[in-house]
């Protein structure tokens, strides 16, 4: 009996260190595929907080949480699946697929760029466009279905990136590794964002609680600061938004054949690299982003009058067949 038992628990403790190996091995999996992901892990940070710019200050956070619930029901309920099928049985249709997701996001960002040049225009335009979105209850339910569309696009790139940097062929852990990730990037991205968009709160505590002049001090000087910080994150998070797509594009057109983008792309960051060699690698991902950022906002500028005089119209006739509920 007790060797039997003895036996089980040899069995038992023999499982025990599969399953640890095999959570070490998915964590690991995970770090490595999210270090891979950063540059779309940071674009996606630096566009969430244009979000919730103009809200009170008690709503931020909620509203930070729901798009943050939003990016993990993207990731976790329609991106993993759809990529894991997508990589078995339907490979080729990823790309197509990808850069669609950037024309959008190209379009997003030339689109708020025309706001800052020509708000009137801008806005003319975006009221032609409100019949075809579907009537939000507030604003703030308009501004997070916004905020998580973008963030769809930027999660199907970075669990995309993921995909293509898990190194294990069984089926079932590259999914465990997908899902540790994604949950993963959502965590630092809005953890990120929330600190972000409550940081002049925290400076208006320590203006008024702070033991020191110095503590005071440097509350006052937070408060002054944010705003600047919020202004800045927006231009970043539009030029982020419109580089990422153009990004996309050009990766997208290389993989039809269509290599001039790439080669365009290639030919800046090694100018730039032999330019600034102390910087180099700055100088190159610099001059990589600029050109991306031209191509995404060139696209995006095209798209604004299809969108606006195609796409917009015909979305609106095919709404007129759908029949009311009464």
């Amino acid at each position: 009996m007790s060797v039997g038992l003895l036996a089980l628990l040899d069995d038992v403790a023999g499982l025990v260190k599969v399953a640890a190996a095999s959570i070490d091995d998915v964590a690991g999996q995970a770090a490595k595929a999210g270090a891979k992901a950063a540059g779309a892990v940071i674009d996606d940070a630096a566009v969430t907080p244009n979000y919730v710019h103009g809200f009170t200050a008690e709503r931020e956070l909620p509203i930070v949480a729901k798009i943050a619930w939003g990016s993990i029901r993207n990731k976790l309920l329609f991106l993993l699946p759809a990529a894991l099928l997508l990589s078995i049985f339907a490979p080729w249709l990823i790309t197509p697929l990808l850069m669609i997701g950037g024309a959008y996001l190209c379009y997003e960002g030339a689109e708020k760029v025309f706001h800052l040049i020509a708000p009137h225009q801008a806005e003319h335009h975006e009221a032609a466009l409100e019949h075809t979105a579907i009537a939000p209850v507030s604003l703030e339910e308009q501004k997070v279905a916004g905020a998580i569309k973008t963030d769809f696009i930027l999660s199907a790139e970075i669990m995309t990136i993921i995909l293509a940097a898990v190194e294990v062929p069984d089926f079932w852990t590259r999914a465990a590794v997908l899902a540790v990730a994604g949950i993963g990037i959502t965590i630092v991205v809005y953890g990120a964002v929330a600190l972000i968009v409550k940081g002049d709160d925290f400076g208006v505590w320590l203006a008024r609680n702070a033991r020191t002049g110095a503590g005071r001090a440097t509350g006052r000087g937070i408060v002054v600061a944010m705003p600047v910080l919020m202004q800045v994150l927006s231009l970043v998070g539009t030029a982020a938004m419109t580089w990422v797509g153009g990004s996309i594009i050009a990766h997208g057109l290389y993989e039809f054949g269509l290599d001039w983008p790439e080669h365009v792309i290639e030919a800046a960051a090694h100018w730039a690299e032999h330019a600034f060699p102390t910087i180099a690698g700055l100088a190159g991902w610099l001059a990589t982003a600029i050109v991306d950022f031209v191509i995404g906002l060139a696209l995006g500028a095209l798209l604004i009058p299809v969108v606006g005089f195609v796409i917009s119209p015909a979305w609106r006739g095919v709404k007129g067949f759908v029949p009311k509920r009464t």
